[in-house]
């Protein structure tokens, strides 16, 4: 679920503007799934752009608070938003840690970098949602640290089915600025590709697993 439509619409622009998101449709791209995508998203690059950096970071504060009030922590998702979570939990005032993929195999072999009181209310930080897979493997490993997990936030979302059934089976709230069907939108508001390439777009969406030009 997106936070509201001109917000949705407005971080799309951001995004195309910088090139975090990429369109080619006649070029598509090979994700490492295996799947072809007319569509890359890599929100790291926002963190190149200040002004854009602290608008996406406010903006995802600001919904948090309204939502969830001020939770006691701010946990970013390794690798891809540790900064914008960092960036969220600066503006809250908030502690910050941030999730690995798995425990390290060395050290202390920690999955969760930083201090989780027990039973404290987290809300969980992501830059770009596609199957929500990593996502929620984070959020299982905060549970399992006690963690009360509230929801989680993100920047952009490719709104598959699959991500709405994995968020639903673990009964997690997910909100983002953005997601493809207001990509979609202002890409054709904007005549920033041709009615041609906005049908590819929305056929590649209908089964991306299976898509191909």
């Amino acid at each position: 679920m997106i936070f509201d439509k001109n917000t949705a619409k407005k971080t799309a622009e951001l995004l195309l503007q910088i090139n975090a998101i990429k369109l080619q449709p006649q070029e598509p791209f090979t994700w490492a799934s295996g799947w072809k995508s007319p569509i890359y998203c890599d929100n790291r690059i926002t963190l190149s752009y200040p002004e854009i950096r602290k608008t996406l970071a406010k903006n995802l504060a600001t919904f948090i608070e309204q939502t969830y009030g001020k939770p006691d922590v701010i946990a970013g998702v390794a690798t891809g938003a540790i900064g914008i979570g960092l960036l969220v939990a600066e503006v809250l005032n908030l502690p910050f840690i941030y999730v690995r993929p798995e425990a390290k195999k060395h050290g202390r072999k920690n999955q969760i970098e930083g201090i989780v009181p027990s039973n404290k209310s987290v809300v969980v930080v992501e830059d770009l949602i596609s199957t929500g897979k990593s996502s929620l493997n984070a959020v299982k490993a905060l549970r399992e640290d006690k963690a009360d997990v509230k929801g989680m936030v993100a920047i952009f979302n490719y709104g598959f089915d699959i991500a709405v059934e994995n968020f639903e089976q673990e009964a997690l709230a997910l909100h983002t600025l953005s997601n493809y069907e207001n990509l979609l939108e202002q890409v054709l508001d904007t005549a920033y590709i041709t009615k041609e390439q906005h049908k590819t777009l929305q056929d590649w969406r209908t089964n991306p697993a299976e898509w191909n030009i």
